[in-house]
């Protein structure tokens, strides 16, 4: 018996077999780099079952299921899915995820985590992989089980994976975040780290310190949902600052924004002080901003809110300091930069300002770029490094990851279509994602693979609040044994 029972809102859900697995993953923490205990766990109960796991030099854990009497012949099929989750949650809802349960809720037909993310990126894939893993009446060909490591936080596990390891010639993905689509292409991309140093001065007197405040926006993964134009609270904010150095000669102590690298930032908090006779002026000038930034962000950002707290600091960034990192953040490109040619409806190039923490001895700031072409991506990283050049701050390009381009003869999709056609009498879509998967990592590290991904629907992955439908986990499910057991037919694909 697992010492992680499911919680009793998982009890009612069907699959069981998903859903058992699913409840093991909001028990176990499994932040990005720290998925050891969850690691440990899976082979432990992968050897309970007989099967062969084992951990790679990455930190991947491999499981291996012989084929079902007959089907031994037939090609093996990598199933593939990260361990890993991105961990948010609201400044108001305090959440350890070092040690804290996930604790979800059902709402209209989702189960949905209240103030912080819920992992079903990419949990519910994961959840797939281990009830196939142990179905006992499932016909199928070979099957390896590669569950990998740091996702969120680089693609660590994909990267260091072996080129000799997997010996399957398919392999379906489960990392994807709408039912009914096949998807067949993904973005690559890079970080853009920051950095900049300086010597702390002493407040000056007169000066009042206070803390300003922007929260209340949606986030989301800074891929999928780059296009809606939603707002990024580390821009808005740097903006609220230029606006205001305008008008009243602040001092600033610190500026703090998102928590990872991939999410839009929801939340940023600046540390300034004001003359004492501007207090009145600056309340005055956040109301009128926060009623701008409404109105240019209705109907996408409906819970904005920008208010001045108490704070206390005895120091503050040189005001040169000052200057260069107000500047240059508010020149730094946000969003989308082009949109695919190739692939009409489809982000090509975009980045995201996902994360600021700078205090008066200075700090640093990341941006996640990200492209349907290397080398756009890699031209998109060189600008933003020459706008920081121009200033002297230092920069370093890292994580670059090819993306994964599109064959839209592969069999594995003509398949895995036949199947969706069979079984829901509808015709599935065949997409291309804006977001970093694994696929374009592990397709250049075995070259032939056949690559297919799917999933259930997902909302607000990467941000507080996510949610995955469950009906459609149930299909995802149906689907994943549909195509198993067609493939097991099939003596080459």
């Amino acid at each position: 018996m697992s010492p992680f029972s499911p919680a009793a809102v998982f009890s009612g859900l069907q699959p069981i077999a998903v859903w058992s697995h699913f409840a093991t993953l909001c028990a176990i923490p499994r932040a990005s780099k720290h998925e050891a205990v969850l690691r440990e766990y899976l082979q432990q109960w992968a050897n309970s079952l007989g099967l062969v796991a084992t951990v790679d030099e990455a930190g991947n854990l491999i499981i291996r299921k012989a084929a079902s009497a007959g089907c031994e012949a037939v090609p093996g099929v990598v199933l593939q899915a990260h361990l890993d989750m991105v961990c948010q949650n609201n400044a108001d809802k305090p959440h350890d995820f070092s040690r804290d349960p996930i604790l979800p809720v059902i709402r209209d037909g989702w189960l949905q985590a209240e103030g912080t993310t819920l992992g079903a990126d990419n949990g519910i894939g994961v959840a797939l992989i281990l009830g196939v893993l142990a179905a006992d009446d499932l016909v199928h060909g070979p099957i390896e089980a590669l569950l990998t490591v740091d996702e969120e936080a680089g693609m660590g596990g994909a990267w260091g994976l072996a080129s000799e390891l997997l010996q399957g010639s398919l392999m379906l993905n489960l990392d994807t975040e709408v039912w009914g689509e096949f998807y067949l292409g993904c973005a690559g991309g890079l970080d853009v780290n920051v950095e900049r140093r300086a010597m702390a001065e002493a407040l000056p007197a007169g000066y009042e310190p206070c803390r300003i405040d922007l929260r209340g926006l949606r986030g989301g993964h800074s891929g999928v949902n780059i296009h809606e134009e939603r707002g990024n609270a580390i821009k808005l904010l740097v903006r609220v600052l230029c606006e205001l150095a305008g008008k009243i000669p602040f001092r600033l102590a610190g500026l703090q924004g998102g928590n990872a690298r991939n999410a839009l930032p929801r939340e940023a908090f600046a540390l300034i002080a004001v003359p004492r006779e501007a207090q009145m002026a600056l309340d005055d000038i956040l109301a009128r901003l926060q009623e701008v930034l409404g109105e240019e962000l209705s109907g996408v950002e409906a819970g904005l809110s920008l208010t001045r707290q108490a704070a206390r600091f005895d120091v503050v960034m040189p005001v040169a300091e000052q200057a260069v990192w107000l500047g240059s953040l508010h020149a730094a490109p946000h969003g989308v930069r082009r949109m695919s040619q190739q692939v009409p409806g489809v982000v090509e190039t975009s980045n995201n300002l996902g994360m600021v923490a700078l205090s008066a001895e200075g700090g640093e700031c990341n941006f996640m770029v990200r492209s349907l072409v290397d080398t756009a991506s890699l031209a998109l990283a060189d600008e933003i490094a020459s706008l920081f050049a121009l200033t002297a701050t230092s920069t370093e390009k890292s994580g670059y990851y090819p993306g994964w381009t599109p064959n839209p003869a592969s069999p594995l999709l003509a398949v895995c279509q036949a199947v969706y056609r069979r079984e829901y009498k509808a015709e599935s879509s065949v997409q291309v994602i804006h977001a970093g998967l694994e696929c374009g990592i592990v397709g250049a590290k075995y070259p032939g693979l056949d690559i297919v991904s799917f999933g259930p629907t997902i909302r607000g992955a990467h941000a507080p609040g996510e949610a995955v439908e469950i009906e459609s986990v149930d299909r995802c499910w149906h689907l994943l044994q549909a195509i198993l057991s067609e493939l097991a037919t099939q003596p080459s694909v």
